[in-house]
Protein backbone atom coordinates (compact mmCIF):
# COMPACT_ATOMS: atom_id res chain seq x y z
CA UNK A 1 0.00 0.00 0.00
CA UNK A 2 1.33 3.44 -0.92
CA UNK A 3 2.33 5.63 2.02
CA UNK A 4 2.03 9.32 1.17
CA UNK A 5 3.81 10.70 4.21
CA UNK A 6 6.91 10.13 6.29
CA UNK A 7 5.60 9.77 9.85
CA UNK A 8 7.99 10.49 12.69
CA UNK A 9 8.43 7.69 15.21
CA UNK A 10 6.55 8.16 18.44
CA UNK A 11 3.72 10.18 16.91
CA UNK A 12 0.67 8.33 18.22
CA UNK A 13 -1.70 11.25 18.64
CA UNK A 14 -4.99 10.06 17.13
CA UNK A 15 -7.21 12.78 18.58
CA UNK A 16 -9.70 14.37 16.15
CA UNK A 17 -8.82 17.73 14.60
CA UNK A 18 -11.39 20.52 14.78
CA UNK A 19 -12.57 21.78 11.38
CA UNK A 20 -11.34 25.34 12.02
CA UNK A 21 -7.91 24.25 13.23
CA UNK A 22 -4.95 24.67 10.91
CA UNK A 23 -3.86 21.19 9.89
CA UNK A 24 -0.11 20.63 9.92
CA UNK A 25 1.31 19.49 6.62
CA UNK A 26 3.15 16.20 7.08
CA UNK A 27 6.44 15.59 5.33
CA UNK A 28 5.71 14.19 1.87
CA UNK A 29 8.05 11.64 0.33
CA UNK A 30 8.59 13.54 -2.93
CA UNK A 31 10.42 10.65 -4.58
CA UNK A 32 7.38 8.41 -4.19
CA UNK A 33 5.06 11.27 -5.09
CA UNK A 34 6.88 12.02 -8.35
CA UNK A 35 7.08 8.31 -9.22
CA UNK A 36 3.32 7.85 -8.78
CA UNK A 37 2.52 10.98 -10.79
CA UNK A 38 4.78 9.80 -13.64
CA UNK A 39 3.08 6.38 -13.66
CA UNK A 40 -0.40 7.92 -13.67
CA UNK A 41 0.42 10.30 -16.52
CA UNK A 42 1.75 7.39 -18.59
CA UNK A 43 -1.20 5.13 -17.76
CA UNK A 44 -3.44 4.07 -20.66
CA UNK A 45 -6.06 2.46 -18.42
CA UNK A 46 -8.05 3.49 -15.36
CA UNK A 47 -5.78 4.58 -12.52
CA UNK A 48 -5.63 2.04 -9.69
CA UNK A 49 -7.46 2.98 -6.52
CA UNK A 50 -4.38 2.95 -4.27
CA UNK A 51 -2.70 5.51 -6.53
CA UNK A 52 -5.84 7.65 -6.70
CA UNK A 53 -6.12 7.64 -2.90
CA UNK A 54 -2.42 8.46 -2.58
CA UNK A 55 -2.63 11.42 -4.97
CA UNK A 56 -5.80 12.70 -3.31
CA UNK A 57 -3.88 12.80 -0.03
CA UNK A 58 -0.84 14.64 -1.37
CA UNK A 59 -2.17 16.98 -4.10
CA UNK A 60 -4.56 18.76 -1.73
CA UNK A 61 -1.53 20.39 -0.10
CA UNK A 62 -0.98 22.31 -3.32
CA UNK A 63 -3.59 24.81 -2.09
CA UNK A 64 -1.58 25.52 1.07
CA UNK A 65 -1.13 29.19 0.07
CA UNK A 66 -4.84 29.75 -0.63
CA UNK A 67 -6.74 27.81 2.05
CA UNK A 68 -5.76 27.40 5.68
CA UNK A 69 -6.75 23.73 5.69
CA UNK A 70 -5.78 23.14 2.05
CA UNK A 71 -9.33 22.91 0.68
CA UNK A 72 -12.54 24.91 0.94
CA UNK A 73 -15.07 23.83 3.59
CA UNK A 74 -18.56 25.21 2.88
CA UNK A 75 -19.58 24.81 6.54
CA UNK A 76 -17.00 27.39 7.67
CA UNK A 77 -17.12 31.14 6.80
CA UNK A 78 -14.92 31.91 3.82
CA UNK A 79 -13.02 34.60 5.73
CA UNK A 80 -11.79 32.14 8.34
CA UNK A 81 -10.13 29.81 5.87
CA UNK A 82 -8.93 31.79 2.84
CA UNK A 83 -5.62 33.66 2.60
CA UNK A 84 -6.28 37.40 3.26
CA UNK A 85 -4.26 38.24 0.14
CA UNK A 86 -7.05 36.68 -1.93
CA UNK A 87 -9.69 39.27 -0.99
CA UNK A 88 -8.19 42.19 -2.87
CA UNK A 89 -7.48 39.82 -5.73
CA UNK A 90 -11.21 39.32 -6.29
CA UNK A 91 -12.57 42.85 -6.31
CA UNK A 92 -12.11 44.18 -9.85
CA UNK A 93 -12.84 40.86 -11.55
CA UNK A 94 -16.07 40.39 -9.62
CA UNK A 95 -17.31 43.86 -10.50
CA UNK A 96 -17.50 42.99 -14.18
CA UNK A 97 -18.18 39.24 -14.06
CA UNK A 98 -20.28 38.48 -10.99
CA UNK A 99 -23.67 38.11 -12.70
CA UNK A 100 -22.25 36.02 -15.50
CA UNK A 101 -20.47 33.69 -13.06
CA UNK A 102 -23.65 33.12 -11.06
CA UNK A 103 -25.52 32.26 -14.24
CA UNK A 104 -22.73 29.92 -15.30
CA UNK A 105 -22.94 28.24 -11.89
CA UNK A 106 -26.42 27.06 -12.89
CA UNK A 107 -25.92 26.44 -16.60
CA UNK A 108 -22.70 24.51 -16.11
CA UNK A 109 -23.84 21.96 -13.53
CA UNK A 110 -23.66 18.99 -15.92
CA UNK A 111 -20.16 19.93 -17.05
CA UNK A 112 -19.02 20.48 -13.47
CA UNK A 113 -20.28 17.03 -12.51
CA UNK A 114 -18.41 15.43 -15.42
CA UNK A 115 -15.17 17.29 -14.64
CA UNK A 116 -15.46 16.50 -10.92
CA UNK A 117 -15.84 12.81 -11.71
CA UNK A 118 -12.78 12.74 -13.97
CA UNK A 119 -10.58 14.82 -11.65
CA UNK A 120 -11.42 12.47 -8.77
CA UNK A 121 -10.24 9.51 -10.88
CA UNK A 122 -6.79 11.09 -10.87
CA UNK A 123 -6.81 12.12 -7.20
CA UNK A 124 -6.99 15.82 -8.10
CA UNK A 125 -8.72 18.56 -6.05
CA UNK A 126 -12.21 19.36 -7.32
CA UNK A 127 -11.42 23.10 -7.18
CA UNK A 128 -9.48 22.66 -10.42
CA UNK A 129 -12.69 22.41 -12.43
CA UNK A 130 -12.96 26.20 -12.24
CA UNK A 131 -9.90 26.44 -14.45
CA UNK A 132 -12.16 25.38 -17.34
CA UNK A 133 -14.44 28.32 -16.53
CA UNK A 134 -11.70 30.92 -16.86
CA UNK A 135 -10.17 29.16 -19.85
CA UNK A 136 -13.27 28.77 -22.02
CA UNK A 137 -16.51 29.59 -20.16
CA UNK A 138 -16.96 25.78 -20.32
CA UNK A 139 -17.47 25.96 -24.10
CA UNK A 140 -16.26 22.91 -26.00
CA UNK A 141 -16.06 24.99 -29.19
CA UNK A 142 -14.03 27.86 -27.68
CA UNK A 143 -11.15 28.91 -29.97
CA UNK A 144 -8.50 31.48 -29.07
CA UNK A 145 -6.65 33.79 -31.44
CA UNK A 146 -3.48 31.76 -30.81
CA UNK A 147 -5.19 28.49 -31.76
CA UNK A 148 -6.00 27.05 -28.33
CA UNK A 149 -9.25 25.13 -28.49
CA UNK A 150 -11.87 23.35 -26.39
CA UNK A 151 -12.96 23.66 -22.76
CA UNK A 152 -9.34 23.35 -21.55
CA UNK A 153 -7.87 25.52 -24.34
CA UNK A 154 -5.19 23.10 -25.45
CA UNK A 155 -2.72 24.18 -28.10
CA UNK A 156 -2.31 21.45 -30.76
CA UNK A 157 1.18 20.36 -29.66
CA UNK A 158 0.23 20.09 -25.96
CA UNK A 159 -2.94 18.22 -26.87
CA UNK A 160 -0.96 15.65 -28.85
CA UNK A 161 1.54 15.28 -25.99
CA UNK A 162 -1.33 14.08 -23.80
CA UNK A 163 -2.88 11.67 -26.27
CA UNK A 164 -5.44 13.83 -28.07
CA UNK A 165 -5.94 13.56 -31.82
CA UNK A 166 -5.71 16.91 -33.60
CA UNK A 167 -5.87 16.94 -37.39
CA UNK A 168 -8.00 18.23 -40.25
CA UNK A 169 -10.64 15.54 -39.74
CA UNK A 170 -10.73 15.14 -35.97
CA UNK A 171 -10.07 17.34 -32.96
CA UNK A 172 -10.29 15.69 -29.55
CA UNK A 173 -9.79 19.05 -27.85
CA UNK A 174 -13.52 19.69 -28.26
CA UNK A 175 -14.46 16.34 -26.72
CA UNK A 176 -15.26 17.00 -23.06
CA UNK A 177 -14.44 13.52 -21.83
CA UNK A 178 -11.16 13.10 -23.73
CA UNK A 179 -9.92 16.64 -23.19
CA UNK A 180 -10.68 16.59 -19.45
CA UNK A 181 -8.72 13.36 -19.05
CA UNK A 182 -5.84 14.99 -20.92
CA UNK A 183 -6.13 18.13 -18.79
CA UNK A 184 -5.96 16.04 -15.61
CA UNK A 185 -2.68 14.50 -16.77
CA UNK A 186 -1.29 17.87 -17.86
CA UNK A 187 -2.19 19.41 -14.49
CA UNK A 188 -0.51 16.52 -12.71
CA UNK A 189 2.61 17.05 -14.82
CA UNK A 190 2.75 20.73 -13.87
CA UNK A 191 2.09 19.89 -10.23
CA UNK A 192 4.93 17.38 -10.22
CA UNK A 193 7.33 20.23 -10.99
CA UNK A 194 5.73 23.10 -9.05
CA UNK A 195 3.96 21.48 -6.05
CA UNK A 196 1.57 24.45 -5.75
CA UNK A 197 -1.76 24.82 -7.52
CA UNK A 198 -1.68 28.62 -7.78
CA UNK A 199 1.68 28.33 -9.54
CA UNK A 200 0.25 25.56 -11.74
CA UNK A 201 -2.62 27.84 -12.79
CA UNK A 202 -0.14 30.59 -13.64
CA UNK A 203 1.95 28.09 -15.63
CA UNK A 204 -1.13 26.74 -17.41
CA UNK A 205 -1.61 30.25 -18.78
CA UNK A 206 1.89 31.56 -19.35
CA UNK A 207 4.11 28.52 -19.44
CA UNK A 208 6.16 26.70 -16.84
CA UNK A 209 9.35 28.53 -17.81
CA UNK A 210 7.99 31.92 -16.77
CA UNK A 211 6.99 30.56 -13.37
CA UNK A 212 10.44 29.07 -12.82
CA UNK A 213 12.00 32.42 -13.77
CA UNK A 214 9.88 34.09 -11.07
CA UNK A 215 10.94 31.43 -8.55
CA UNK A 216 14.59 32.00 -9.46
CA UNK A 217 14.31 35.79 -9.08
CA UNK A 218 12.55 35.69 -5.69
CA UNK A 219 13.86 32.48 -4.20
CA UNK A 220 10.28 31.63 -3.22
CA UNK A 221 7.62 29.17 -4.35
CA UNK A 222 4.88 31.13 -2.60
CA UNK A 223 2.60 32.70 -5.22
CA UNK A 224 2.00 35.82 -3.13
CA UNK A 225 5.73 36.45 -2.86
CA UNK A 226 6.55 36.03 -6.54
CA UNK A 227 3.32 37.20 -8.24
CA UNK A 228 4.75 40.49 -9.54
CA UNK A 229 7.58 38.64 -11.25
CA UNK A 230 5.01 36.83 -13.39
CA UNK A 231 3.50 38.22 -16.61
CA UNK A 232 0.41 40.30 -15.87
CA UNK A 233 -1.80 37.92 -17.87
CA UNK A 234 -0.68 34.93 -15.80
CA UNK A 235 -1.11 36.86 -12.56
CA UNK A 236 -4.62 37.84 -13.62
CA UNK A 237 -5.37 34.23 -14.53
CA UNK A 238 -4.85 33.28 -10.90
CA UNK A 239 -7.00 36.24 -9.85
CA UNK A 240 -9.81 35.01 -12.10
CA UNK A 241 -9.51 31.49 -10.70
CA UNK A 242 -9.76 32.67 -7.08
CA UNK A 243 -12.73 34.95 -7.81
CA UNK A 244 -14.49 32.21 -9.79
CA UNK A 245 -13.99 29.70 -6.97
CA UNK A 246 -15.37 32.26 -4.50
CA UNK A 247 -18.56 32.89 -6.48
CA UNK A 248 -19.14 29.25 -7.44
CA UNK A 249 -18.65 27.93 -3.91
CA UNK A 250 -20.39 30.68 -1.91
CA UNK A 251 -22.80 32.38 -4.33
CA UNK A 252 -21.61 35.72 -2.95
CA UNK A 253 -20.53 38.38 -5.42
CA UNK A 254 -19.49 41.36 -3.31
CA UNK A 255 -15.87 40.28 -3.04
CA UNK A 256 -15.95 40.86 0.71
CA UNK A 257 -14.98 37.51 2.18
CA UNK A 258 -15.87 38.67 5.68
CA UNK A 259 -19.54 38.56 4.69
CA UNK A 260 -19.44 35.47 2.52
CA UNK A 261 -21.06 32.83 4.73
CA UNK A 262 -23.87 32.34 2.24
CA UNK A 263 -24.33 29.09 0.39
CA UNK A 264 -25.93 29.60 -3.00
CA UNK A 265 -26.84 25.92 -3.15
CA UNK A 266 -29.21 26.48 -0.21
CA UNK A 267 -31.63 28.41 -2.42
CA UNK A 268 -34.94 26.59 -2.64
CA UNK A 269 -35.42 24.64 -5.84
CA UNK A 270 -38.62 24.00 -7.68
CA UNK A 271 -40.24 20.59 -7.38
CA UNK A 272 -40.81 19.31 -10.91
CA UNK A 273 -43.80 17.28 -9.71
CA UNK A 274 -45.80 20.53 -9.73
CA UNK A 275 -45.84 20.25 -13.52
CA UNK A 276 -47.84 17.27 -14.73
CA UNK A 277 -48.42 16.47 -18.39
CA UNK A 278 -52.03 15.88 -19.36
CA UNK A 279 -51.44 12.83 -21.57
CA UNK A 280 -53.95 10.41 -23.01
CA UNK A 281 -53.60 6.71 -22.19
CA UNK A 282 -52.27 6.06 -25.69
CA UNK A 283 -49.66 8.82 -25.26
CA UNK A 284 -48.59 7.40 -21.89
CA UNK A 285 -48.21 3.88 -23.30
CA UNK A 286 -46.28 5.11 -26.33
CA UNK A 287 -43.83 7.26 -24.38
CA UNK A 288 -40.91 6.75 -22.01
CA UNK A 289 -39.40 8.90 -19.26
CA UNK A 290 -35.80 9.80 -18.47
CA UNK A 291 -34.49 11.89 -15.56
CA UNK A 292 -32.34 14.74 -16.89
CA UNK A 293 -30.36 17.51 -15.20
CA UNK A 294 -28.33 20.41 -16.50
CA UNK A 295 -29.29 23.35 -18.67
CA UNK A 296 -31.05 21.68 -21.56
CA UNK A 297 -33.36 24.03 -23.46
CA UNK A 298 -36.69 22.74 -24.69
CA UNK A 299 -36.42 24.49 -28.06
CA UNK A 300 -32.98 22.95 -28.72
CA UNK A 301 -34.24 19.47 -27.84
CA UNK A 302 -37.37 19.87 -29.97
CA UNK A 303 -35.31 21.01 -32.96
CA UNK A 304 -32.83 18.13 -32.69
CA UNK A 305 -35.45 15.40 -32.36
CA UNK A 306 -37.71 16.90 -35.07
CA UNK A 307 -40.59 17.59 -32.71
CA UNK A 308 -42.73 20.72 -32.67
CA UNK A 309 -42.36 23.02 -29.65
CA UNK A 310 -46.07 22.65 -28.97
CA UNK A 311 -45.84 18.85 -28.83
CA UNK A 312 -42.71 18.97 -26.65
CA UNK A 313 -44.42 21.32 -24.18
CA UNK A 314 -47.46 19.05 -24.14
CA UNK A 315 -45.31 16.17 -22.89
CA UNK A 316 -43.04 18.32 -20.72
CA UNK A 317 -44.78 21.35 -19.16
CA UNK A 318 -42.50 23.75 -17.27
CA UNK A 319 -39.36 22.06 -18.60
CA UNK A 320 -37.13 25.15 -18.95
CA UNK A 321 -38.32 26.68 -15.71
CA UNK A 322 -37.64 23.61 -13.59
CA UNK A 323 -34.14 23.04 -14.99
CA UNK A 324 -33.29 26.73 -14.54
CA UNK A 325 -33.62 26.26 -10.76
CA UNK A 326 -31.03 23.48 -10.67
CA UNK A 327 -33.61 20.71 -10.23
CA UNK A 328 -33.77 17.60 -12.36
CA UNK A 329 -36.74 16.91 -14.65
CA UNK A 330 -38.40 13.67 -15.72
CA UNK A 331 -38.30 14.13 -19.49
CA UNK A 332 -41.20 12.38 -21.24
CA UNK A 333 -41.07 11.68 -24.97
CA UNK A 334 -42.58 9.30 -27.51
CA UNK A 335 -40.36 6.22 -27.63
CA UNK A 336 -38.81 6.93 -31.04
CA UNK A 337 -38.09 10.55 -30.08
CA UNK A 338 -36.44 9.44 -26.83
CA UNK A 339 -34.07 7.20 -28.78
CA UNK A 340 -33.02 10.18 -30.89
CA UNK A 341 -32.55 12.29 -27.75
CA UNK A 342 -30.36 9.65 -26.09
CA UNK A 343 -28.14 9.38 -29.16
CA UNK A 344 -27.65 13.16 -29.34
CA UNK A 345 -27.98 14.24 -25.70
CA UNK A 346 -24.43 15.57 -25.26
CA UNK A 347 -24.61 17.46 -28.55
CA UNK A 348 -28.00 18.86 -27.48
CA UNK A 349 -26.65 19.86 -24.05
CA UNK A 350 -23.66 21.61 -25.59
CA UNK A 351 -25.88 23.54 -28.00
CA UNK A 352 -28.28 24.44 -25.16
CA UNK A 353 -25.53 25.72 -22.87
CA UNK A 354 -23.91 27.66 -25.71
CA UNK A 355 -27.23 29.37 -26.43
CA UNK A 356 -27.79 30.15 -22.74
CA UNK A 357 -24.33 31.68 -22.39
CA UNK A 358 -24.89 33.81 -25.48
CA UNK A 359 -28.20 35.00 -24.00
CA UNK A 360 -26.54 35.83 -20.68
CA UNK A 361 -23.66 37.73 -22.28
CA UNK A 362 -26.04 39.71 -24.45
CA UNK A 363 -28.15 40.63 -21.40
CA UNK A 364 -25.13 41.86 -19.42
CA UNK A 365 -23.80 43.87 -22.36
CA UNK A 366 -26.98 45.93 -22.68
Amino acid sequence: MLQPFVVKAGNTDASPVLTDTVLPKPAVDTTTENKVITEVIASKDNVKKDKVDYLANVTKYGFKDLFKNYSYNSSIPYSSQVNPNAETYMQDYLQSHQGYLLQLKKTGVTYFNLIDRILSQYGLPRELKYLAVIESDLKSTALSIKGARGPWQFMPYTARDYGLIVNQNEDDRTDYFKSTNAAAKYLLSLYKDLKDWLLVIAAYNGGEGRVFNAIKKTGSRNFWDLQYNLPEESRNHVKKFIATHYVMETGNTDGNVANSNFNYSDLSVLDSSRFTANLTEAEKIGSVALEVAGRYKSEIIAKNISMSQEDFDHYNPGFNHVLSTGSSYKLQLPSEKMEIFKSKKFEILNESVTQLLQDVKSNFSR
